[in-house]
């Protein structure tokens, strides 16, 4: 071998040990396999029953029966607002090695403005956690034909079931979450296939834009179900449980993973919404606009299109409540752990938060109220609460200082802060026709 090959050599693996930090990125990006994005999943995943809870079945069905396609639009823009909210808190644990709740302590300083806004944030996990109990309650009537006042009892015993799942390692909830995501969505197609929803009116809706007075409540109340405050505090505390190191490399690794988990899961979770709403537009309108409640669509569903159909359309229900319960659990751990900086028992939290809601339930069904109807409304008492997460996590990511080299581009920060306003302008829009 000449000195000249042999220079050549070493020039050569020199500039692959010298290659520029931009370059290594794009190959580290390229090699990220498939078996990577398994390995990682679990953030982005446990939130996405946020946006599939039996809260989004309420509004859904609501809307698709009242007025067929005409709020599909609502779904995909919600989705989209979703996808990148979520992606910001996400990336901030994983930028900050801190929750949005921890930052959010940090900021306020004092306990005179962290109680009142701890208590805030409880507030809307309560009211998110209400939607998941009565979907439990309504599956379990549904299924077994268990009379609603024993099915609010044997709903709270759901904490039995998160109790065994986290008393293994975490990995085993991220696992359960797969099969729960799985069933709702193979039954959610199954479910489009037996009804056969027109393909014309689903791609003319999903651009069309319908909102006036008669559907603004609807809009708003799928706007809550879908950015919900609970998912986007508890991201950011997923994401940082992610990090071993915290090195920057592992830093910029969970980043791209986080990018693209987003990108998948939120889209199945947008895809079941529009789903649940197309199946109850083809279903029930208009001979059945009335629908207004799960239980009723679920009677009409038996006699028009079978046994089955309307079983899987239950089962669905129940591993929506089952595992959109969970994420409201370990939401309000982060919010308590995060704002109040102590750690309370989890298994003492659940057992409250289960008693709280088993009280209003019941109450409801024994003085003769539906509580069914109770979804749609604590839908739009959380898109009413959104701002609480959202505001401070648009201002956190934007700070260079906070994110170093992940803070936000500008592109964005102006995405971000355009879904804030729409959120908040549909709010105020609602608050001024309603009152």
């Amino acid at each position: 071998m000449g000195a000249a090959e042999v220079g050549s050599r070493l020039r050569s693996a020199a500039n692959r040990v010298l290659k520029p930090p931009e370059e290594i990125t794009k190959q580290a990006f390229k090699r990220l396999s498939l078996r990577s994005l398994f390995v990682y999943l679990g953030p982005s995943l446990i939130v996405s029953m946020a946006y599939m809870d039996p809260g989004n079945y309420g509004t859904d069905i609501s809307s698709g029966a009242s007025f067929a396609y005409d709020l599909l639009w609502t779904v995909w823009l919600a989705n989209l607002m979703a996808m990148v909210l979520q992606y910001l808190s996400g990336k901030l644990g994983i930028a900050t090695g801190k929750s949005l709740p921890e930052l959010i302590k940090i900021s306020l300083k004092t306990k005179r403005f962290t109680i009142p806004y701890w208590l805030a944030a409880e507030a809307a996990a309560a009211a998110t956690d209400l939607a998941e109990y009565l979907g439990t309650v309504i599956a379990l009537n549904l299924l077994f034909n268990i009379p609603l006042i024993y099915a609010s009892i044997l709903g709270a015993l759901d904490v039995i079931i998160l109790l065994a799942l986290t008393s293994e390692r975490f990995r085993i909830i991220e696992y359960f979450f797969m099969v729960f995501v799985s069933i709702i969505s193979i039954g959610f197609l199954y479910q489009i296939v037996l009804i056969q929803p027109s393909i014309s009116n689903i791609a003319y809706h999903s651009f069309a834009v319908t909102l006036n007075n008669d559907t603004i409540l609807l809009v708003v109340g799928i706007v809550g179900a879908t950015v919900m405050p609970h998912a986007l505090f508890v991201h950011s505390w997923l994401t940082k449980n992610k990090l071993t190191t915290g090195s920057l490399e592992e830093k910029r690794r969970h980043r791209r993973l986080h990018v693209r988990e987003v990108i998948l899961t939120l889209t199945i979770a947008s895809l079941v919404n529009v789903a649940i709403l197309v199946s109850a537009a083809a279903a029930f309108y208009p001979t059945y606009s009335g629908v207004s409640t799960i239980s009723q669509a679920y009677a009409i569903l038996k006699p028009l299109y079978g046994p089955l159909a309307a079983a899987v359309f239950a089962i669905t229900l129940l591993a929506s409540g089952l595992a959109s319960s969970t994420t409201g659990t370990l939401a309000g751990q982060s919010i308590m752990d995060g704002l109040l900086g102590t750690h309370v028992n989890k298994y003492l939290r659940r057992l409250v938060t289960r008693i709280v809601n088993v009280f209003p339930t019941t109450l409801a069904i024994l003085i003769g109220l539906n509580p069914l109807s109770l979804l749609v409304y604590s839908q739009v008492i959380l898109s009413l609460m959104i701002p609480l997460p959202m505001i401070p996590l648009i201002i956190y990511t934007r700070r260079k200082g906070l994110m170093g080299e992940f803070v936000n581009k500008n592109v964005t920060t102006i995405l971000g802060i355009l879904s804030a306003a729409l959120i908040i302008a549909l709010n105020i829009y609602l608050l001024i026709t309603t009152l």
